[in-house]
Order: C-alpha cells, then sequence, then structure tokens
C-alpha cells in the first residue's frame, strides 16, 4: 500500500508504489521501517515545471550555501531535448551568488573551444545568469581517493572558486554510457576539455577517428566514477543533486539536434543528497515504465551502462538503501 505523510517542508507526500523491475545493481529500495541502519531519500514529483523544481530543491540543499556552481548540461545548438530555460532560470534566481557551470568538449562540437562554447550559451538562451566555464583559463588537479584506475583529475579549475555544488542534470540515454545521470554529469561535465576528458575516456593520445574505437563498457563507467569521486570528496556535503527525467532520448544533449527522438513518455523530476540513490532511482523507473521503455533500456544494457552503479557502490559513493518519497 502506499503511505501518506508529511515531509520536511509540509508538503503532502507518499512513498511510490509503482514496481521496480530493475535487475538489483548499486542499491535497492526499500519500504519504510523495513531495512536495518539508514536509507537515501530521493525526492519524486510526477510534475515537471519550475514550482516543483524548486520545491524539491529546497529539500535537499540544507548544506548548499557560499558560492553555488550549478553545473548544468547546456547542449549543443538548438538540442531540443534539454532542460527548459524557463525552469532554470525560475530556480536559479533563488539561488544567492549562483551560476551555471561548463567546461569546454574533447569531441570537436559546437563548445570544443571557449568561444564557440560562449556563442553556442548564447544561441541556447543561457544568458539570463553568469555561466562559467571552469576550464577557460586553465585545469586544477583534484585528488581521487581509492579509485579504479586514477590518481587524480584534471577539473576546469574555476571549480576551487564554488563553496557548493547543485548537480542539475537531464537524465537521458548516453552513446557510451548507457545513460547520463548526475555521475554522468560531473563526471564528463567537471572534467577540463584538453586533458580531464581524455583521462576519464582514457584516451590520452592521438584520438581515435571513430568514437567507437574509444575505450567503453566497463572500464569507461569506472573511470567516470573516478572522477565524479573526486567532486563529492571535494565539495563534501555541500553538494546536492536533481534529475529531470523529460524527453529523455537515447542520445545524449551533446548529439543536439541529431539526438533521436524520444520514445519513452516523462515520468518527473527527482532530487537527493545521494548520487548512487537518485541514478538508481532513476533507472528503476525507467526499467518499472514497460510500456515504452524498450529503446532506452536497451541503450543501458548494450553499453553496460548499468556498470556507473555497481561502480559507485563498490566506492561507497552513496547509501546502498533508498525510499522513494513522492511529493504532490
Amino acid at each position: 500500500m502506499t503511505t501518506k505523510g508529511n515531509c520536511c517542508c509540509g508538503c503532502e507526500d507518499s512513498i511510490v508504489d509503482s514496481p521496480v523491475l530493475t535487475p538489483v545493481i548499486g542499491s535497492k529500495r526499500v519500504e519504510p521501517g523495513k531495512y536495518r541502519g539508514s536509507a537515501a531519500k530521493v525526492y519524486f514529483t510526477r510534475k515537471i515545471d519550475a514550482e516543483h523544481l524548486i520545491k524539491l530543491y529546497n529539500l535537499v540543499n540544507n548544506e548548499i550555501y557560499g558560492k553555488v556552481a550549478i553545473k548544468l548540461h547546456t547542449g549543443e545548438r538548438h538540442g531540443p531535448n534539454i532542460i527548459p530555460r524557463e525552469m532554470v532560470q525560475a530556480l536559479q534566481s533563488t539561488i544567492p551568488e549562483s551560476s551555471i557551470v561548463e567546461t569546454n568538449t574533447l569531441y570537436e562540437g559546437d563548445r570544443v573551444t571557449t568561444g564557440k562554447h560562449r556563442e553556442t550559451l548564447k544561441i541556447n538562451g543561457w544568458t539570463f545568469c553568469p555561466v562559467d566555464i571552469m576550464d577557460e583559463d586553465g585545469d586544477a588537479n583534484l585528488p581521487v581517493k581509492d579509485g579504479f584506475h586514477l590518481k587524480e583529475v584534471a577539473m576546469g579549475k574555476n571549480i576551487l572558486n564554488y563553496d557548493s555544488m547543485l548537480v542539475l542534470t537531464h537524465f537521458k540515454g548516453h552513446a557510451m554510457g548507457g545513460f547520463g545521470g548526475s555521475m554522468k554529469n560531473i563526471a564528463i561535465g567537471c572534467a577540463s576539455g584538453k586533458v580531464g576528458k581524455r583521462q576519464v575516456h582514457d584516451v590520452m593520445g592521438e584520438l581515435p577517428a571513430d568514437w567507437n574505437d574509444w575505450p567503453a563498457k566497463e572500464r569507461l563507467m569506472e573511470l567516470m566514477a573516478d572522477s565524479a569521486k573526486a567532486t563529492i570528496d571535494h565539495f563534501g556535503k555541500r553538494i546536492t543533486y536533481i534529475n529531470v527525467m523529460r524527453n529523455m532520448s537515447v542520445d545524449c544533449d551533446c548529439a543536439g539536434t541529431a539526438a533521436a527522438k524520444p520514445t519513452i513518455a516523462d515520468i518527473g523530476i527527482l532530487a537527493s543528497t545521494d548520487i548512487l540513490a537518485i541514478d538508481q532511482a532513476c533507472v528503476d523507473l525507467v526499467f518499472s515504465h514497460t510500456s515504452d521503455n524498450h529503446d532506452l533500456v536497451e541503450r543501458m544494457q548494450t553499453r553496460h551502462g548499468l556498470r556507473q552503479l555497481t561502480a559507485m557502490a563498490e566506492k561507497k559513493m552513496g547509501n546502498p538503501q533508498y525510499e522513494l518519497i513522492e511529493i504532490l
């Protein structure tokens, strides 16, 4: 049965009782009172609008203060699936001293240089607040503690200028990662374009002409976990996560107008202070959406994307138990 109560902000809430069909990967959903120890809280709303985006953020922002970096994938030019600018603007306006942060890309595209990136930001409408291309003036190495493969990762050096980070993610598929959630957003999105992204993709020499020849599958997921862990360890408790499950193409926003059209219906918005729990919850919701999830599930499985979840669990990047709490 669905249980109801009040969340910490006084909103009516409920434990979502839709079935979870995902193979147990990195963590598992649990019912209140039916587990030992603690469980991460993942807040969920089916309503995708600015009001509910702000409402969920206010449930997970207790440790967010000072100068705040909003890590957003701003997308290639005219990308059809990015989070609506109006929603982002409404949220950003409630966060004092906040800036959108990005880094340049490794692949050739609309954001490969700072100049092209700035023009793309204008075209896509990211002009309502400061946008910091963090590697514009160089890199800073962040240590990877107990990583799978990396000892440090080169991040855009301006990451050091922020006290806190909100990871605001458009959850969707990804050509190499299987899916792009909060982990992918910071693992690749904070790494510098010239050095850090090479480290995460394990292509330190000449780039293979075809990205299909880049290292992928389990090794890529482990490298992403290393990079994400460096950013998480850097901010400590001062990092939080929101995933928007809308316009979920099998392709990343890196594909721009070439992205495949979404074939799965919009699901909602999730928020948590736990990166493993929020990404696992999104995957669970996709697997539960059995009427139209085939394409996105196939993308996750064929790219070995679920390894992202087990990698985070192995490196203790999140709580292995989570509750999914619906906010109405």
